[in-house]
């Protein structure tokens, strides 16, 4: 890399530090340009694209830095995060992809809180330690170490290493409250006298705590906004990181990181009709819901596959709502043949995607891209999906449980109560394939089981489709 610079003419450090800010500020609107693509399922790959190319120009913008001593543990941590990431990357199901995403979060806010621990040793043995830059440090360790522990709680929940229920003991918030206040004294502290290491390394315990605690009594139903709220603090850190280290492009990215995990996580709590708080601290998800008497009075009716395929075949409007067990049973694939039987049969077909379906944003787009499904059937405004509903002949609901809940419409005592959620009960017969009769992430029963418009199709959904398309395929072959 020595011999690049001053092969280049990057010799002079006035010329490299003039090449540095200018791959910095192309990163910079790379990453601005991914995030609006990112805002269209049409465009999102290449909103990701766009984005790897800015990270790829921070890379090489960094690596012509004048301070630079030395490349070899660069070159190390190149060739071994590339031999790590690329094969977990490329292995990980879709259905995986949160649980990837938050033990990446984790890795990350590693590598930002050890920058803060590090630059905080050299800045105290040099005696160049100021208040702004131990505020900067501080905050840097103070959400990166919150941001590790959390990530790996969050990734543990979803993986299912530890249970999705939340764990709770009396008076856990009010210990939270009053760690994070001792966190944030100390912070205060570190402000005012820049080398009380004590107080520096206190907050880096008292985080990684944190992260910990904080996590613990959040159900496994929380965990996608706990995710974007971890992205954010991710983001903070490594902003916290540019002011500290006087990198622009850390700084940018950071506050993008930041502010877009903060507002997609006060989107998906407006999709699920909840506050923060009661996120955060409300346990949501602590005990099932007693079952409603409709749910004592009835219980719900079956159908075959060969009678639902029957009708299917003739349907002249079907409307198909995913959930998260069609993406755990791989079932996408299978569900486009269905698609494409039922509309070489005359009929249409949509799909209701809701914002907060599977266990991420936009998890259920991506699943149903994947499987070469086109953009213009997915319906994903929840209100525009129910008035389709509404003059729908039958509506699939594949692997889905609370997002179609009718006590979130019709019950105030339902923790679901005011949750947006789809109708498939308006159209005129609704199709429920799951593997059983339990509840869902917010463990609260759902009566749309036992209405007298619904069907139960029991088992696994991608082998339950494959039944279907199977049975449609022998009734075209009887005609």
């Amino acid at each position: 890399m020595f011999l690049l610079r001053e092969s280049l003419g990057f010799g002079s450090e006035a010329v490299a530090t003039t090449i540095m800010q200018a791959t910095y500020l192309a990163a910079s609107v790379m990453f601005i340009l991914g995030l609006k693509s990112l805002t269209r399922a049409d465009s999102a790959r290449r909103g990701m694209q766009q984005a790897a190319l800015g990270m790829f120009f921070a890379v090489i913008g960094t690596m012509l830095n004048q301070h630079i001593l030395t490349y070899q543990w660069i070159m190390i941590g190149l060739v071994v995060g590339a031999a790590v990431g690329y094969p977990m990357a490329m292995k990980v199901a879709m259905t995986s992809m949160p649980q990837f995403i938050a033990f990446s979060h984790a890795f990350g806010a590693i590598a930002a809180t050890l920058v803060g621990v590090v630059e905080y040793r050299e800045l105290t043995r040099e005696g160049a330690l100021t208040s702004g830059l131990a505020g900067a440090l501080g905050f840097e360790v103070l959400f990166g170490a919150l941001t590790v522990t959390g990530s790996f709680m969050a990734f543990g929940k979803l993986q299912e290493l530890i249970t999705g229920r939340p764990i709770t003991f009396k008076g856990q918030n009010a210990v939270n409250l009053l760690l994070m206040a001792v966190a944030f004294g100390s912070f205060g502290y570190l402000i005012y006298n820049p080398m009380a290491a004590w107080a520096f390394y206190g907050v880096v315990g008292l985080a990684l705590f944190l992260g910990i605690s904080m996590v613990l009594p959040i159900g496994g139903g929380d965990m996608p906004v706990v995710i974007s709220l971890l992205n954010s603090y991710a983001g903070l850190a490594a902003a916290a990181t540019g002011f500290a280290i006087g990198n622009n492009v850390l700084i940018i990215a950071g506050a993008l990181e930041g502010a877009g995990g903060f507002i997609l996580s006060v989107m998906m709590s407006k999709a699920m009709n909840r506050s923060f708080g009661n996120v955060i601290f409300g346990a949501f998800g602590s005990a099932p819901s007693a079952a409603k008497k409709i749910g004592e009075a009835k219980e719900p009716k079956t159908i075959t596959a060969e009678d639902a395929a029957t009708q299917l075949a003739y349907a002249g409007s079907v409307v198909i709502i995913p959930g998260y067990g069609m993406a755990v049973a791989q079932a996408q694939h299978v569900c486009r043949e269905l698609h494409e039987l039922i509309e070489a049969q005359g009929g249409s077909v949509k799909y209701a995607i809701h914002p907060v379906a599977g266990r991420m944003p936009g998890h259920l787009n991506v699943i149903m891209a994947e499987a070469g499904i086109d953009y213009g059937a997915l319906l994903t405004d929840v209100d525009d999906a129910n008035r389709v509903l509404g003059s729908a002949d039958i509506a699939i609901v594949i692997g889905g449980n609370d997002i179609v809940n009718p006590d979130a419409d019709e019950d105030k005592s339902s923790p679901l109560y005011g949750m947006p959620i789809f109708r498939p009960w308006t159209s005129k017969v609704t199709y429920v394939i799951k593997r059983g009769k339990g509840v869902g992430f917010s463990g609260v029963e759902n009566p749309l089981f036992t209405l007298d418009t619904t069907r139960m199709l029991y088992g696994d959904a991608k082998n339950a489709l494959g039944t279907l398309v199977k049975e449609i395929k022998a009734l075209n072959e009887g005609h």
